[in-house]
């Protein structure tokens, strides 16, 4: 697609093919292994725009993307958007670029898709960072109230008017926005909820927007846990280096979770910063050197 900058260092925009559809790249040259930075939902790459850059500024490749659905890739509106389909996609990515070695960097909702593509890949892994993210049935673990709602069948109706009515939506992100920074140091509480604000305005409002992926991947929410449930057992097998980065003020995916994570992996350690469920963005200086001392 052709080259840009954000802050300074030059990236490569590329299209990667996925299942007849396209996923938006952002490549920053450098070298391996390179780091691969997931989204969650609501959002998308740009969540990494801080963060990323710092990286590439140390020599390292990064590649950020956009899920199927999401930011500048393609949103078809015939596709079983699923965790599955979701892994479907970083393998899509790490193949059509040719990347040998990896260390996968998952947040929210991409944390099962690095934890499930590096336990079926582990050849090709140097690592992963996982930030305030989820996979199985933690003790602590509380899902915000938006993602609740439309994980429930029995509000699939109201998750499917709210889709349709952006500005409905966008006032219960904003709500949803408070809720995360409502215990949150006073210094953090302006950081991420503008920057998610205004993702959700752009991808939500949009034609096609992401509305229809959001839906699906909540619907897919509790298949998701349970399914890992199954799988968690093999945490303990890998030996590739795992680091969580928490933002120790995340009311929901907390610290709870991320000591239950450490429990279940042979070889993890925590790194805690003061901040909320977005770290990149609260702290992007700190996530980046906690990256490159992986």
């Amino acid at each position: 697609m052709g080259a840009s900058s954000i802050l300074g260092m030059e990236y490569t925009e590329r299209r990667v093919s996925r299942s007849g559809h396209e996923l938006y790249v952002r490549d920053h040259a450098g070298e391996s292994p390179a780091f691969v930075l997931m989204h969650g939902f609501p959002d998308n790459s740009q969540i990494y725009d801080e963060v990323a850059p710092k990286l590439a500024a140390a020599g390292r490749r990064v590649v950020t993307f956009d899920f199927l659905g999401y930011g500048k890739s393609d949103k078809p509106s015939e596709y079983l958007h699923s965790a599955y389909s979701m892994v479907g996609d970083l393998d899509a990515v790490v193949e059509g670029l040719g990347l040998s070695k990896v260390v996968l960097v998952a947040h929210d909702a991409s944390g099962p898709t690095a934890i499930n593509w590096a336990l079926d890949n582990r050849e090709k892994v140097a690592g992963i960072a996982l930030m305030n993210v989820y996979y199985d049935s933690a003790p602590t673990l509380r899902f915000p109230e938006m993602i609740r709602l439309f994980a429930d069948p029995e509000h699939r109706e109201i998750g499917r008017a709210l889709i349709d009515e952006p500005a409905q939506l966008l006032w219960l992100a904003g709500f949803q926005g408070r809720q995360f920074t409502r215990d949150a140091p006073e210094e953090l509480r302006g950081l991420a909820g503008p920057k998610l604000l205004s993702i959700m305005r752009e991808q939500f409002a949009a034609t096609p927007g992401a509305g229809p992926a959001f839906l699906a991947l909540t619907g897919d929410l509790r298949r998701s846990v349970a399914e890992n449930e199954r799988r968690k057992g093999e945490l303990a097998g890998v030996e590739f280096p795992v680091r969580l980065i928490w933002g120790a003020g995340d009311r929901y995916l907390n610290i709870g979770v991320a000591q239950h994570l450490k429990g279940l992996f042979s070889n993890a350690e925590i790194a805690p910063l003061m901040a909320g469920h977005w770290p990149q963005i609260d702290k992007p200086a700190e996530v980046a050197n906690s990256l490159l001392h992986l």
